[in-house]
């Protein structure tokens, strides 16, 4: 097998259509097949599975597309550094990340690095989820991926930066404005604005809530960080959401944001294909992001 057999499978696999791959590479769809037999030639196994609407690895493929997407990302970051290095150049570090994160969480470090090294490029990636950016991630078009952490993800290593804790936002003049807390049973009858539900910070949220036995009414809307506090401002209703660090948008005058100590904070952090074969600059803004956001 050759590297060029792992890149045409990788591509096949991520596509779901020799077509596509075909199309996409300027080459005949034959010659995208031989690359697949090839490899299936060499493993001794069926690779990918045709049917109706294209294509799909098989368990063995499913192995091999995850190992191959991670080893020929690092051998393309690998090849841009090494550009980088021969054309004399700072180079650059791609990061993915949502909508919020880089005025709440990285805007301190972003201009740090930028003194720092003005020569280095930072390319940011939006994403509107975490699923998103790890996806982003494992095709090898970004460094780094800022996300919400869980579970752990095949060809990805997560290093976690931060807690964050949960609060109810609320108007001033709401009736739990003046609470020092939220209790576990007060959140059973809030109807509160919740985040995306393709979201992560979504999904650990209902898993804290059914962990203390919570079943809370319907929310009153769905919105994403940013307009979820501008809601609760305006009254539309409560909003449960993480406390992000870094400036908030609102005047604190216009917002209350209670404490709920009983859900489990919301861990995030970086995540990269692996963190050995990162960049030197990746590295040190990583870790210049991570320092900004200690106590």
């Amino acid at each position: 097998m050759t590297l060029e057999d792992l890149r045409v499978f990788v591509a096949v696999c991520a596509a779901g259509s020799l077509a596509s791959v075909a199309r996409d590479s300027s080459r005949s769809q034959s010659a995208v097949s031989q690359h697949v037999k090839r490899l299936e030639r060499a493993t001794g196994l069926t690779l990918i599975e045709r049917q109706t609407r294209g294509v799909v690895p098989t368990p063995a493929g499913r192995l091999l597309y995850l190992a191959a997407l991670s080893a020929t990302a690092s051998l393309d970051d690998a090849l841009q550094h090494l550009d980088d290095l021969r054309r004399g150049v700072g180079g650059a570090v791609r990061i993915t990340t949502g909508g919020v994160t880089v005025r709440h969480f990285m805007a301190e470090a972003v201009a740090a690095f930028r003194e720092r090294y003005p020569k280095v490029t930072l390319e940011f990636h939006a994403a509107n989820s975490t699923q998103h950016c790890v996806q982003i991630l494992q095709a090898g078009q970004v460094d780094l991926a800022w996300i919400t952490l869980g579970q752990p993800l095949p060809g990805i290593e997560q290093r976690p930066v931060i807690d964050l804790p949960w609060v109810l936002v609320v108007r001033p003049d709401d009736p739990l404005a003046e609470r020092a807390v939220i209790r576990p049973e007060d959140l059973g009858h809030i109807s509160y604005i919740a985040q995306p539900e393709n979201s992560t910070s979504r999904l650990r949220l209902e898993e804290s809530l059914v962990r203390l036995g919570i079943s809370p009414p319907a929310p009153a809307g769905i919105a994403d960080w940013d307009t979820a506090l501008l809601l609760a401002e305006l009254g539309t209703a409560p909003a449960i959401l993480p406390a992000l660090p870094g400036p908030t948008p609102l005047p604190e005058s216009r917002t209350r944001m209670i404490p709920i100590p009983a859900l489990t904070p919301l861990a995030v952090g970086w995540a990269a294909r692996s963190w050995r074969a990162l960049s030197p600059y990746a590295t040190k803004f990583a870790d210049t992001v991570a320092a900004a956001l200690e106590p």
